[in-house]
């Protein structure tokens, strides 16, 4: 018997409702990210922080406003689906590890990401952070080379480090991305939104 392919919108509403790791979650399972079949760009990240889970909306903090001037967009444009869509690499808030944002579930990528991305063609797909590097990018030895050859390539997707504060050592000590991978992330983000 064939195995019916599900839509985006069931699709969607399944993985809305998913409490796969809820026994090893903090909170409430509240998978959060932001999807549509014809999405421009496609952004994968970490995990949603608290106040992400908080308030339901993905990158809803700081590291998200430092996203959003990294990609030289506005927010109605972030949060528009059809424009940018957001899956994460673990759907909902893992809880605190050491002071800091635990890591994303392991199951959540494997469970949902091929089923979104064989709906999803976005022209540009951003990788955020070393977990989104080394799922989907693993071919490179850390996430600094994966931002510098992706950047170079200009394949139709790259590499970023996380645009969170803790990062901003990293930031400094690699004055590059700020000067020469930044304005190069803006003009293919602006591509493909036009196209």
């Amino acid at each position: 018997m064939e195995k019916k392919v599900k839509g985006h919108d069931e699709l969607a509403a399944e993985a809305r409702n998913c409490t796969l790791c809820a026994q090893y979650l903090p909170h409430t399972p509240n998978p959060i990210f932001s999807t549509a079949k014809f999405a421009k760009v496609l952004i994968i990240g970490q995990a949603p922080g608290l106040k992400a889970h908080e308030s339901g909306i993905a990158f809803n903090d700081a590291s998200g406003d430092r996203l959003r001037s990294w990609l030289s967009v506005s927010k109605p444009t972030f949060y528009n689906p059809k424009l940018i869509s957001i899956l994460p690499m673990g759907f909902c808030f893992p809880g605190y590890k050491n002071g800091a944002d635990a890591p994303p579930r392991k199951e959540c990528a494997p469970t949902w990401h091929q089923a979104f991305l064989s709906q999803i063609r976005p022209e540009l797909t951003v990788y955020i952070g070393r977990y989104a590097q080394q799922y989907y990018l693993p071919e490179y030895k850390n996430l600094t080379d994966a931002v510098h050859t992706t950047f170079a390539a200009n394949a139709g997707h790259v590499a970023l480090p996380h645009p969170s504060g803790r990062n901003n050592r990293w930031l400094a000590k690699n004055k590059w991305f700020e000067e020469e991978s930044l304005p190069m992330l803006q003009h293919y983000v602006s591509n493909a939104l036009q196209n």
